[in-house]
């Protein structure tokens, strides 16, 4: 079952319920052909939801790699998703950038702008997260990163101006319906289907986004 959330911009942002992490990841696997890898979890302390990495003021409770070498964790194998989260079925799922998609990160207030400006254009976008830190995650076709500063700069704007973040090799995304300890999950913005499987180039979003961005500041 899901239930949406009205958002700003006449966005709705469907929330997943009912579905285990174990679950979620390799439906993510197999669907999307998306690798995966596991997170730290939320552990309740005295009724208070900490990160299991022990850290009282951990930025992302709940929702970051666990190990350095947390790249070579991630797999597109069901049976390998099945057998790590089985260990530890409480962890976050989290999707390396830079493989199968990259990610322009924005914030939330750019991202409403720039979804309903792209609605206007009627531009074809795949999967878009929102995280609880009002950020918005536009997935695009791998090896779109490199372009950012040129494009912007073509556009007129200087990219150390904007707050647009490539996310490519070496980073990652956490993935619905992970959770920020109690700050919120991560939900999509615009879910995965069958009509965006084929993700955007970086060229085909970035003037919306690089706009949005300008008047966000």
């Amino acid at each position: 079952m899901e239930e949406t959330i009205a958002g700003a911009e006449a966005a709705q942002i469907p929330q997943q319920r009912g579905e285990s992490l174990l679950e979620t990841a390799v439906r993510y696997v197999e669907e999307r052909h998306w690798e995966v890898f596991p997170g730290s979890a939320l552990d309740t302390v005295g009724g208070t939801q900490r990160c299991s990495c022990g850290d009282a003021s951990c930025p992302a409770p709940g929702a970051h790699p666990t190990r350095p070498d947390w790249a070579a964790q991630a797999t597109g194998s069901a049976t390998e998703v099945r057998r790590m989260w089985q260990k530890q079925p409480g962890a976050s799922v989290l999707l390396p950038t830079g493989r199968t998609f990259d990610a322009l990160s924005v914030p939330e207030s750019a991202g409403f702008l720039a979804l309903a400006r792209m609605e206007r254009m009627e531009l074809t976008l795949g999967p878009v997260t929102l995280t609880p830190d009002r950020r918005m995650q536009f997935f695009v076709l791998p090896g779109g990163c490199a372009k950012i500063p040129d494009l912007v700069r073509r556009l007129g704007w200087s990219p150390e101006s904007l707050d647009l973040l490539a996310l490519g090799e070496g980073r990652y995304v956490a993935a619905p319906p992970t959770r920020f300890g109690a700050r919120g999950a991560v939900q999509w913005a615009c879910r995965p289907t069958q009509a965006n499987r084929w993700l955007p180039d970086t060229e085909e979003l970035i003037s919306p986004l690089a706009y949005a961005c300008g008047r966000d500041r």
